[in-house]
């Protein structure tokens, strides 16, 4: 059996680098977490948040899966909301997608792709809705990289209907969800205009 030694030994030549940086690095990310912001994002091994946004661990509270989705009955999901707003006092939940995601990818070909073509069923549906869209739209790549940006707003919506995020804001809780788009071709983030801070701003989708 292998026991993936590789792993290990970069595993020590981080903590050593990390340690020799700052004797007190892992004594002080033993301590409490207090991060600001909450990142979704899809499970794609090229765009690892705390890397492509510079932050240092510590500073995300990173939930990850096919497609950045925020699905309804969700419960890891929803569960990792809850304790980001209500445990973490998080103020910011930024929903990233990334052009050329091969979930929506899935979702729009409609190909058989067993247990994931159920879990991008919601992302056809965002297709569906907004198909007048794509219609003068020749290039695959251009319709794939719409939808991954349509699917980033729907996800927008779904965080801010959320009863986690809907009771903050009764609440008065400072608290804005953000829609974002990184490019795996030149490594920039693109900010989607879709940042929403209360009730009417998501209802009307006038985002600030």
């Amino acid at each position: 059996m292998s026991t993936l030694p590789e792993v290990f030994k970069r595993n020590r030549q981080w903590a050593g680098t990390m340690t020799f940086r700052d004797p007190n690095y892992f004594s002080n990310m033993a301590e409490e977490q207090d991060p600001p912001f909450m990142y979704i994002e899809c499970s794609d091994s090229k765009i690892p948040a705390n890397v492509i946004t510079g932050f240092e661990p510590g500073e995300l509270f990173v939930h990850r899966n096919i497609a950045n989705q925020v699905i309804p009955n969700d419960i890891n999901c929803l569960s990792a909301i809850q304790y980001a707003v209500e445990v973490l006092g998080i103020q910011h939940i930024i929903i990233c997608g990334h052009y050329g995601c091969s979930g929506v990818e899935a979702a729009m070909g409609g190909k058989s792709a067993g247990l994931v073509n159920y879990w991008t069923r919601h992302i056809k549906d965002i297709y569906t809705e907004n198909r007048l869209k794509f219609v003068n739209l020749a290039d695959l790549q251009e319709k794939i990289d719409l939808l991954c940006e349509l699917n980033v707003r729907q996800q927008v919506r779904n965080v801010g209907y959320t009863s986690t995020v809907q009771q903050a804001w009764t609440k008065g809780k400072s608290l804005t969800i953000h829609g974002w788009i990184y490019s795996v071709q030149d490594g920039l983030l693109k900010n989607l205009g879709l940042c929403t801070s209360n009730k009417k701003q998501l209802e009307t989708q006038k985002y600030c």
